[in-house]
């Protein structure tokens, strides 16, 4: 009777590498995807589509938008210390356990979560600016629409750092057993 080693085998028939996974490809896209879909939560659908039909679609547009811009700095103004603060220990801990002490799994974590951190920060410089000047109308979907592109360019970086990162760590982790 063969006897089967569940861990040996699973490890052989998924590849439980970050970089070399495909789930880890998947979710790295779904993850800027959605980013860039939803400004300071809002979706960015209801940007274009105030733009084109102007009227109710806009009316609904600034209503959602100073809810959301209200809930963005309510969140910042009672709980900044503390995410800033946790999101930092989380930040060092990625970074230390991935990249001093080689966790692949860490280092594809810090590679999707850093980045989403400079984006939050970008979304609370926006609401703060929305809510200061008090825009509405066509100044707000520029301004919305200025940010989403921000967003799209942290993620564009934040892609090829990561597509190198992988490339590298794939070169260099030998396939054949030792």
């Amino acid at each position: 009777m063969c006897r089967v080693e569940w861990k040996v085998l699973i490890s052989e028939v998924i590849d439980l590498r970050s970089f070399s996974n495909l789930w880890y490809w998947i979710a790295l896209a779904v993850t800027w995807s959605q980013a860039s879909h939803w400004v300071i939560g809002i979706p960015f659908d209801m940007v274009l589509r105030a733009r084109r039909f102007g009227g109710e679609a806009e009316t609904e547009l600034e209503q959602f938008t100073r809810l959301c811009v209200n809930r963005v700095l309510y969140i910042a103004q009672t709980a900044g210390l503390g995410l800033t603060a946790i999101g930092s220990a989380i930040y060092t801990t990625l970074a230390l356990l991935g990249f001093y002490y080689a966790v692949e799994i860490c280092q594809a974590l810090f590679l999707i979560i850093f980045p989403l951190g400079l984006v939050a920060l970008l979304t609370l410089r926006t609401a703060r600016r929305i809510a200061q000047d008090g825009d509405s109308g066509e100044s707000l979907r520029k301004r919305l629409s200025r940010h989403r592109m921000a967003i799209q360019g942290v993620g564009v970086v934040s892609i090829f750092v990561t597509v190198m990162w992988g490339m590298i760590q794939n070169i260099n982790i030998s396939v054949l057993p030792h």
